[in-house]
């Protein structure tokens, strides 16, 4: 093996190995270090987004959903299906069935486009070397013309509920129970918190969220927020909102969780099962020497610049270990532009277009700016909504919870951002944003012919009735200026 190489990356999660393969497209040497186990003690690409994050967790959402359907929906659609029964065990095969045909891909992916995969860590070491340690504990030394560290992010913890991996677990072990936990609770009502408490509401747990934010999905648009706790609510989670976790006792296989409401008074709840989901942090620990070069912020993560380089000449960093939302698309558009960059192209991420997704059911989806942000930044506005109640293939599906939100530009029309709440938001709000990358605008989008019946109508009547024209609801009367 030669020591020496174009690019390394270190961390093959979404940002990492799609940097990787860019790079090794570019005709560039490259290598990429990733230190993930899988439960056999096997070196496994795909980092926490794979392996425990973004596709297990969906694999459950899936099929926690399709035990309530059969349990709970078949029966109006007059089908009979007896006694439903959920083989958890079953379940949780399957969803690591889907992570190790996943992984492996990466691997053939790794193969194909001639990556160097290597199992173990790596240390970013002055002068862009890197110290490569492997599973068995041999230490060697790479170099490289150009560094890219992509070593994602884990769970924050908190000293009030220690992690024990039995009864208080984190995201990680939230997706390895062996039975449906009776009382569940989660410290966090986030997109995290929502999703694993909807898997296991599903299966009938009886789940409260605890949070200590006074605003729902705070950082969204508040209307859609709104509407998305109402769905939630009357799906039986119970959502309590300004509560903060002081302690937790465990005892007897159960726990006891201390919180003061959010009228400051303490409450205590006993549960069988405790989700930790308040967030996570970057992950750098033994990632740089002292004189690697490299600068954090005072948050944690890797300082780096609009283009993800670093202050060391050489050294990039991609995805949750960098500013900016910690989502997996976001890590790889930047992957994407930094083996470019490498390569000597001008590529950009933009930045105000990301999507954003919370994968329950219905999903709930955004684009662009917010209304809240809209209003803070002083940019006029017009505002257009519609119902999936009005939409005749949601209502023929029984899927007609939710609505389509589109904000545009009051002078301009130009669309500024897109909120759901509904079915299939998350490539619902994939088409705005596409049309959001060429400059749209509210009449562009009402213009175009979109089939019937689909949920998509939802988008053209909402953009439709940002100016006041949709057909299938009466229009609201127009602000006077």
């Amino acid at each position: 093996m030669s020591d020496k190489y174009d690019v390394i990356v270190i961390g093959s999660g979404p940002a990492g190995y799609v940097a990787a393969i860019r790079a090794a497209q570019l005709g560039l040497k490259t290598a990429c270090i990733e230190k993930w186990k899988n439960k056999d003690g096997k070196g496994v690409n795909g980092g926490t987004c794979l392996n425990v994050g973004c596709i297990p967790s969906k694999a459950l959402l899936d099929s926690s959903h399709k035990f309530h359907d059969a349990h709970k929906a078949f029966e109006g659609h007059g089908i009979s299906t007896g006694d439903v029964k959920i083989d958890v065990p079953t379940m949780i095969t399957r969803k690591d069935g889907v992570v190790k045909q996943m992984s492996g891909g990466i691997s053939a992916l790794f193969q194909a486009n001639k990556v160097k995969s290597l199992y173990g860590t790596g240390k970013l070491l002055a002068g862009k070397k890197v110290e490569y340690t492997d599973f068995d504990g041999n230490t060697s030394t790479l170099e490289a013309e150009n560094v890219i560290l992509a070593s994602g992010s884990i769970p924050v913890a908190i000293p009030v509920a220690p992690v024990d991996n039995d009864v208080i677990v984190d995201s990680t072990g939230a997706l390895e129970f062996s039975e449906v936990p009776k009382r569940l609770g989660v410290i966090g009502a986030g997109v995290i918190g929502l999703e694993l408490g909807s898997v296991w509401s599903r299966l009938g747990s009886d789940v409260v969220l605890l949070e200590a934010m006074t605003d729902f999905l705070s950082t969204m648009d508040q209307e859609i927020a709104k509407e998305s706790k109402k769905i939630y609510t009357k799906q039986g989670l119970d959502i309590r909102l300004g509560c903060r976790v002081t302690g937790t006792e465990v005892k007897n296989g159960e726990v006891e969780v201390t919180y003061t409401d959010a009228k400051g008074e303490e409450q205590k709840q006993t549960f069988d099962k405790l989700i930790v989901c308040v967030g996570r942090r970057p992950f750098t620990e033994g990632l740089l020497a002292p004189d690697s070069g490299v600068n954090l912020d005072e948050r944690g993560f890797i300082y780096v610049n609009d283009l993800c380089s670093t202050n060391a000449p050489g050294v990039w960093a991609v995805g949750d270990v960098v500013r900016g939302p910690m989502l997996a698309h976001k890590g790889s558009e930047e992957g994407v532009m930094v083996a470019e960059r490498i390569a000597g192209e001008k590529t950009l991420v933009n930045y105000d277009i990301i999507p954003n997704v919370i994968y329950t059911h219905p999903e709930v989806a955004s684009v662009g700016k917010t209304e809240e942000q809209l209003k803070a930044d002083g940019i006029p506005y017009n505002s257009g909504t519609f119902p999936f109640t009005a939409i005749g293939r949601a209502v023929a599906a029984s899927e007609a919870e939710g609505k389509v939100k589109m904000l545009a530009h009051a002078e301009t029309d130009r669309v500024l951002g897109c909120h759901i709440v509904g079915p299939s938001a998350s490539d619902l709000v994939q088409s705005v944003a596409l049309a959001m990358e060429f400059g749209t605008s509210a009449e562009d989008i009402g213009m175009t012919v979109f089939g019937h019946p689909t949920f998509s109508e939802a988008v053209k009547e909402a953009a439709l009735a940002v100016n006041g024209h949709a057909i299938h609801m009466p229009n609201r009367p127009k602000r006077k200026k």
